[in-house]
């Protein structure tokens, strides 16, 4: 079993390191990092290049994370259950994606291939989140606070849905800690009023 679980979490961390925003921008001959706040996410991407070539990098970010997740849920399925196979693969590639090594470690911050880790793992989370950030975005403009609210959601729906199931529980408050650990200068910015809004549909204004 051991030998799955290392498999598995190495697996996850490599594909993590697969990041659509780096990769996109890359192929059109820049680098996203290099461009508003240097975060390798599909927020400042949008931000800088807009929502045309978005769904590109969500395609990447979501079939890494489900990718993860299948080949943890198989290899472990027999020894702990898919689901929990699962989560650990969805932990993992969240933890490639926010700390690349093959990005020299400056990553995005989990929460679009997140979503999908929890559709794998448990679809009832992945709406729980939607509708938290959905709510929190629409009625603030704030990114940041939806994703954070949404990273929390994430952590408190495996707690309370998967109690009785260590490995998926704890998988889940990981991955949803470290979202929010990775949202620290936005938490900052936005309790001193100095977050931007950001209109996730189009370019930002030069």
């Amino acid at each position: 079993m051991w030998l799955f679980v290392m498999i598995t979490v190495v697996a996850g961390y490599l594909l993590g390191n697969l990041n659509g925003a780096v990769l996109v921008s890359h192929l059109m001959g820049d680098d996203v990092r290099s461009h508003g706040s240097g975060n390798a996410g599909l927020t400042n991407f949008i931000r800088n290049y807009g929502a045309g070539r978005a769904l590109t990098v969500i395609l990447v970010d979501a079939e890494k994370a489900i990718a993860a997740c299948v080949i943890g849920g198989l290899l472990l399925k027999p020894s702990l259950g898919f689901q929990a196979g699962s989560a650990l693969g969805g932990a993992a590639v969240i933890l490639g994606h926010v700390c690349p090594v093959f990005l020299g470690f400056k990553g995005g911050k989990g929460i679009l291939s997140g979503l999908f880790v929890a559709l794998m793992t448990d679809w009832r989370v992945a709406v729980i989140i939607l509708a938290v950030f959905a709510i929190a975005y629409f009625s603030t403009q704030y990114v940041s606070l939806g994703s954070v609210l949404a990273a929390a959601a994430f952590a408190l729906s495996f707690v309370i849905l998967h109690f009785n199931r260590p490995v998926v529980m704890l998988c889940g408050v990981f991955t949803g800690a470290l979202a929010i650990w990775m949202h620290r200068p936005n938490v900052i910015r936005l309790l001193n009023g100095q977050e931007r809004k950001t209109n996730l549909f189009k370019k930002d204004k030069a």
